[in-house]
């Protein structure tokens, strides 16, 4: 349970630092170009990886029938999902993109319950109500335009964000029977089906720009530590924890980078950040608390 906590908060935390990264680079790289420069640069760490590992035997490629699957999980967490998200936010604003996309827990605690039979507790309700009411707190409502004009990638971000959560379930699922390496490399490859085509689509109306050293450190990032690094990490988690505990750590994002704003751009750490951080926390603990007290009422 430790475990995965560590590999679940540390890959939401990569996450939340992204954001500043993913700014800079977008300004040089349209969106589904950059997703898919990510995505092989994430195969390309991994592949390598899980190919020695197969060589020695210490993890198992998949059957065809596996292959399939592998794919079209990926095809939804990293085409569907992550495109969406973003199309959400070229098309919205950062303010209705952490709050949509904060549902995501709650979406992957609804498909866990019907996918995986995983059981419903008052305390895991509990846990997923107060770390939102705590990204709540965090992000200023004041600044949420639900209007006509951000309309479409308001929906691009709700769709974001229940893909997201069905993505996270299956990754348990299918993680059952394979090491979490080689899911995540054949859920890259899936992501590329969508990806490569809609690149192709997009760069015609928005070229890539001027590559400079700052860009290269940017892409570098991005595709080796916030995609090979975090994704496995992400899938890791839900491979050890029940996929509804294993939400909660998606509330790390908003939170991490709250503090970023604090920390690198000198924001003003406001009570409001210090109150919803606690809640977040307390959700957490409260979901890694549940193993405990299942015992001890034994």
């Amino acid at each position: 349970m430790l475990v995965g906590a560590i590999y679940g908060l540390t890959a939401a935390a990569i996450w939340g630092g992204m954001y500043v990264v993913s700014d800079v680079v977008l300004q040089t790289i349209p969106p589904f170009t950059l997703l898919t420069i990510r995505l092989i640069m994430g195969a390309l760490v991994l592949g390598p990886l899980v190919w020695r590992q197969s060589r020695t035997g210490k993890v198992r490629l998949p059957k065809q029938s596996e292959i399939v699957t592998l794919l079209g999980v990926g095809l939804l967490g990293f085409g569907v999902s992550v495109g969406a998200q973003f199309v959400g936010t070229d098309k919205s604003t950062a303010v209705n993109g952490s709050l949509v996309t904060s549902a995501s827990p709650a979406f992957i605690v609804i498909f866990a319950v019907l996918i995986l039979r995983e059981r419903l507790t008052v305390q895991r309700i509990g846990a997923v109500i107060l770390a939102t009411i705590g990204v709540f707190v965090i992000i200023d409502l004041s600044k949420a335009d639900f209007g006509s004009d951000t309309f479409a990638g308001d929906v691009a971000l709700a769709v974001a964000a229940i893909t997201w959560g069905l993505y996270s379930v299956l990754v348990r699922r299918v993680s059952a029977n394979l090491d979490t390496l080689v899911v995540t490399l054949f859920a890259f490859l899936g992501g590329l089906l969508l990806t490569i085509p809609a690149a192709i689509i997009e760069l015609p109306e928005r070229p890539i720009g001027e590559i400079n050293g700052n860009i290269i450190l940017g892409i570098l990032y991005l595709g080796v530590v916030s995609t090979a690094g975090a994704m496995w990490l992400w899938n890791r988690a839900f491979a050890l924890v029940d996929a509804s505990v294993a939400s909660l750590f998606f509330f790390a994002q908003p939170l991490v980078g709250a503090l970023l704003g604090v920390l690198v751009l000198h924001q003003e750490m406001t009570s409001n950040l210090w109150i919803g951080s606690i809640l977040i926390a307390v959700g957490v603990l409260l979901s890694l608390n549940r193993p405990k007290l299942a015992q001890a009422a034994g």
